[in-house]
This record gives C-alpha cells, structure tokens and sequence, in this order.
C-alpha cells in the first residue's frame, strides 16, 4: 500500500541529535502504516549511519536506509531521498530538529481537505534558534506568494504533493551547498494550485545545535557569497520583473544581501573586502528597483544605496558610522533631510525625505537594566532633540510581537531618551516553550506615515541573564548583541541540562585563553580563591615542592580564624554556593584542564580516571609543552620543578610537590 507521506531525512554528523529525531518519527500518531522514512546518510563519521541500520532492521516496512559518500551539502541527499520516496506527499526533516507527536497526520489532513499542494505547520525554535514567526500569524486555507509573508519562509520543512513535485521536476541545486532549499520551496509555491498556513500547533522544532557544527552555521564566506548570487539569479530566472518578482527579492535583499554588508564588513582583508563590493555591487545594479528598495528595512537601504550610489569607502563610513558610533545626526538642506555620514558630504543616496518616519524611528540603546526581578528596562537615544514633537505620536518598542511600555521620552544634551519597560511575565508568556529570540523595533508615527526601525546598540553591554519561573519550567531571560548586525535582541532561553554544559565548556575556555583559573599559575600566586579560584572559599595554599619537603592538602580555614578573615574571596569567582561547586566538578569532566605550575614547582593537577592523554602547559616557562614517554619539555632557563602532567578526578584539588 502507497504510504500517505514520505519523510526524507539527509543525515551527516548530527549525533546525539539524530536520535531525539528519529524518535519523533518513529512516534508520529499517523502510525508506522501511513508513513516511510527515507533517511540518506552522506557519509557520517560520528555512528549515525549504524544507528540508522539498526532502525531499518528493526522497522523494515517503515525505515529505509541510503548510504553515500559525503557530497559537502543537504542537496544532494535531499534529491536521492525524493527519488527513493514513494508518498503521496513528501516532508524534509532536518537530522538535528524534531517535529511534534500529530505534526504529519494534521498535515496530511490539512492537505487532503483543502486539496493544497503545499502545506506549511508553524515552526519554532529550540535553544533560541530564531524562526521567522509573521506568516504563522494565523491559520489560512490559501495564501498568495506575493501578498503575505510567506518568501521570509522559505525553507524546505513544509509538506509537499508528490505529484507536484514530480510534474515539474523540482530538484535542490546541488551546486549549492547552502540556501538550497530555498530555491526548491520558492518554485514549489509558485507552481502550486494552493498553499496553506498552520497556526494551531508547534508542527516543527527546528533545534539550534549547542556545538554548531551545522554546515549552515560555519559557511565560509566566499561560498555563502556565490549561493547568495546563484539564489537571486533564480529567483530572476523564476519570475518575470516586476512587482512580484520585487516582493520576493525584497527578503533576499532584506536578509541574504544584507549580511554580506554587515557590521563585520570592515574587519575583513582589503582583497575580501573588494570581493564582497563587488557580488553586492552586481546584485543591485542588476535587480534593485525603486519599489524594491523602498521595501527595504532604513539601514539597510542606506548601506545598499551607498553601494548604487558611492563606492567601498563610502560603505564602510556608514557601517563605522552605524556599529561604533550610532544613528548620524539628520542634516536639513533646504527641505531636504540628509542622514548626515562623516566624510560623505550630502550625495543623493544620502537623502532621507521620502522615509522621515523609518528615520525618525531609528535610536540606539545606551543602557539596559533590570527592575528587580519583574522587569527589564531598556534606555534608547536619538540624535535628534525635538524627537517627541516631529513624530506627533507615542514612540513604541517592541520585542518581535510583544510591545513594551513606554514610560517617558526626555530631551538631554545629545538628543533625546526613550525609556521602555518590559515585563518579564509578558516575555515568558509572548515566547515559545522551547525558547526563542526577540529582536527589538522601534515604531514611530510620523507625517509621512508610520516608520519602523531595528533597535541598535553600539558599545553596550547586555545585562546579566534573570532566571524566571514560568509553568513547570526555568527560564533565563537575557539581552544580547546579533554579532553580524549589531541589533538588540531579548531572549527566552529553558534552562536545561545541555545548555549549562555547554556555557561550562566555553567559560572554562575562555578562562583559559586568558592565562588559567584565578590565582593559579600566575606571577605573585598566593593560593587566593581556592586552587581554581571558582566559586570555592578560599584555602591556604601550602608551600610545597623540592624547597618546602612538604606534601599538604587545601583546607578551608576556621570560621574567625584569620584566614578567614582576611582572605574573602574576590572577583567574578567570589560567590561560595553549592552550583559554583558542581560548576567546578563539571568543569574538570566536561574541559580536562590542563594543570599549571606556581612560583617554586608548584603544581595544580587534575587528574581523570579517562586518562587518555597527559598534556602539560607551564605559565612559569610560558611555554605550552606536551608530555611525552621523555615527559614534558620546558624552556631554556624554565626551573627545574616545572612539571605540568596528569590529571586527578573532578573535584580533587590539591597542591603536589612532585618535581619535574
């Protein structure tokens, strides 16, 4: 019998996840009858491809397996799966997300009842991955390509009619190792008779992996930039010009493009640099339009304008301008308003008249605090003076979908301060279960209409995450900075498990990167802090080594002794609570530290029952040096107890002197 839906599953490297996938499938309510699961492996090294031999073995009627070499990206698994699929719909599943328990079975239903070609279930983030939310707004049996949000959606984790896919020979562009989806779903909502839009349940969770080790996250900039060319050239060859092909080109330009001119522009090499201008530089010439260009977000149309309309230097003034420095003061020539760019002059793309009201809604962050646990309070400026007289309306900031209060709007010496007070129960009640990320907008009413404008923060610093109760579950609530644009962004993040292994991982790197553990290692090192200086209270550190010809544990000191009283513990490693005491177990499990040595051979060591390697770092001779059956080299004029091998288990610190 014809399966009602075949689920195509590109696999590469994506353990553990690939079992929390899997197991979504395997436990859809549609029932094993109904469905086959056609997963490609493209060549995994990390036991995934075994995992999908034992599942095949044990589901034969349901589970079938492919395997491949590795073809550097999901197209080309996603075209052998289509040809192994024999559904009546098809639906792509990336090997690291999950869909909900009836996500096929509503779908199918869906697609049957409404005869659609295409239907697209609302998808949502998992570990703050941020998904595109306006087009699942609400629920709608047909929606237009041209008139919705539906082109900012275009990945491939939609169910598709076989029977279409097939009639027009729908492939992935198998010279795009990534946005290959892209082009697929574009040219399936075009040619399909109807698609729908699910709003009433979480259909997909599309997980963003803590080791990002997805190809879509470490994409090598010259490939993104020839897929970004190879993706609007098809849309091009799709669409005829003209206002729908503008209306899709509007988020190429609106998200591809722009990031290609984002805040990370100017710290690239000058030859990488020109490389960028120049695909960015075709790209609008070739296809940027007046009505395209009025469709755009104000930064970015300022930054593609100075690439229509200036050169590299101009580009980079701007992005300086924007990223360092914050929204340029307006210049009025005559009746004209310039957004005023040091050393650009007043050149036409300069000009900002026709969009008053996206200008006037464009501010900068300058602090961001909290109001004890209840609210985040969030403090813009604008360079503009008489803010509040030339909008003639309230000023309003929102995080994504959730409007925050506003509570005054005060002139000052550089401007204008907008301040907006955000509930934390509006936030964890406005975001997913599974976490998710809200950019901040600014929104004003001007005389030329309602303007809107991405809330910047150059030079801030977020403020510390609040933990947050909301149901049965923990939430940590958290500002940030988007690296690439420079944007503020409010984020609801579940407290779990994997999330606090992974934040131990990069603070114990981090930690390292800056010379080891506090008080370990490091010239003047008197023991302060406890002997990784983290979160522990503070010891005495017992001389010890070839000088002192004595081997003496930590111990804590007596309560009024005078080692209590003098040596507080100070700095960020100063609270004394019970998870700052598994965050040190952990962190010798999760990093295996290398130990280092102190002033007259002193050595801290950990070592682990794994003992699979025995590295050393020395900070006395500076030099990293790795054990050997010879056992560690040092540096010429290093002392001769500088010994840094081993390791002991989590938790068990100690001063040794053993001798090099």
């Amino acid at each position: 019998m014809q399966p009602d839906v075949s689920v195509v599953v590109p696999v590469y490297d994506t353990m553990p996840y690939l079992r929390a996938c899997l197991a979504s499938l395997l436990g859809q309510t549609i029932g094993h009858r109904r469905m086959e699961i056609v997963a490609v492996d493209d060549g995994s090294t990390d036991g995934g491809g075994r995992l999908l031999d034992q599942l095949a073995a044990r589901y034969p009627d349901t589970v079938r397996v492919r395997h491949q070499a590795n073809s550097g990206g999901p197209a080309n698994p996603c075209n052998r799966g289509l040809e192994l699929a024999t559904g009546r719909y098809v639906f792509f599943v990336g090997s690291d997300d999950r869909l909900g328990p009836e996500a096929l079975e509503r779908l199918v239903t869906a697609a049957d009842r409404y005869t659609s070609d295409v239907v697209a279930g609302r998808a949502v983030g998992v570990n703050s991955r941020h998904m595109f939310q306006e087009i699942f707004a609400e629920s709608r049996v047909d929606v237009d390509l041209f008139d919705s949000a539906l082109p900012w959606s275009l990945a491939n984790i939609k169910l598709f009619r076989r029977d279409l896919v097939e009639r027009h020979h729908l492939r992935f562009h198998e010279d795009m190792p990534i946005l290959s989806d892209q082009p697929f779903t574009l040219e399936a909502c075009y040619r399909a008779r109807r698609v729908s839009v699910l709003a009433d349940y979480d259909y997909y969770h599309a997980v963003r992996r803590l080791d990002a080790r997805n190809i879509t996250y470490r994409s090598r900039l010259e490939q993104r930039l020839r897929c970004v060319e190879l993706l609007v050239d098809r849309v091009a060859e799709l669409i005829p010009a003209g206002k729908q092909r503008d209306a899709v080109l509007r988020r190429h330009f609106g998200l591809e493009v722009a990031h290609l001119v984002g805040d990370d522009l100017p710290r690239l090499d000058d030859p990488t640099r020109e490389r960028v201008y120049g695909v960015v530089r075709r790209l609008v010439d070739r296809y940027l339009t007046d009505d395209l260009r009025d469709g755009l977000d104000i930064e970015t149309r300022l930054r593609l304008s100075a690439v229509a309309g200036g050169g590299l230097d101009d580009l980079l003034a701007v992005i300086g301008q924007d990223a360092e420095r914050g929204v340029p003061p307006t210049v009025v020539a005559g009746n004209r308003w310039h957004a005023g760019y040091p050393g650009v002059g007043l050149p036409a793309w300069t000009d900002v008249t026709g969009v008053r009201a996206d200008w006037l809604a464009r501010l900068d962050a300058v602090a961001v605090g909290w109001e004890g646990n209840r609210s985040l309070t969030v403090t813009a400026r604008s360079p503009q003076p008489d803010l509040g007289r030339l909008v003639g309306g309230p000023i309003r900031v929102r995080a994504g979908r959730i409007p925050g209060d506003t509570l005054d709007v005060t002139p000052d010496a550089r401007g204008t301060l907008v301040r907006v007070r955000f509930p934390v129960d509006r936030l964890l009640a406005g975001s997913a279960t599974t976490g998710q990320r809200h950019p901040l907008r600014v929104e004003v009413d001007g005389t030329d209409g309602r303007g809107t404008a991405a809330l910047r923060a150059p030079g801030l610093t977020p403020a510390r995450p609040r933990i947050r109760r909301h149901g049965t579950r923990l939430y940590a609530v958290t500002t940030s900075l988007d690296a690439r644009t420079g944007h503020l962004v409010l984020a609801v993040v579940p407290v779990t498990a994997a999330r606090l292994a992974a934040r131990l991982r990069r603070g114990v790197a981090e930690r390292d990167g800056r010379g080891g553990p506090a008080g370990v290692g490091r010239p003047g090192w008197a023991g302060r802090g406890g002997p990784a200086g983290v979160g522990r209270a503070p010891g005495r550190a017992v001389p010890s080594g070839p000088d002192s010809g004595v081997h003496r544990r930590w111990r804590r000191p007596r309560p009024g002794s005078r080692d209590a009283r003098s040596s507080r513990p100070t700095g960020r490693h100063a609270t004394t609570t019970r998870s700052s005491r598994r965050t040190r177990r952990a962190s010798c499990w999760s990093a295996r530290r290398s130990s280092r040595c102190g002033p007259g051979g002193r050595r801290w060591s950990t070592r682990s029952p794994r003992n699979a390697t025995a590295r050393s770092c020395c900070t006395v001779c500076t030099s990293p040096s790795t054990a050997s059956a010879r056992g560690p080299t040092t540096r010429p004029g290093a002392p001769a107890s500088c010994c840094c091998t081993g390791w002991r288990s989590p938790g068990s610190w100690r001063s040794s002197a053993t001798a090099g």
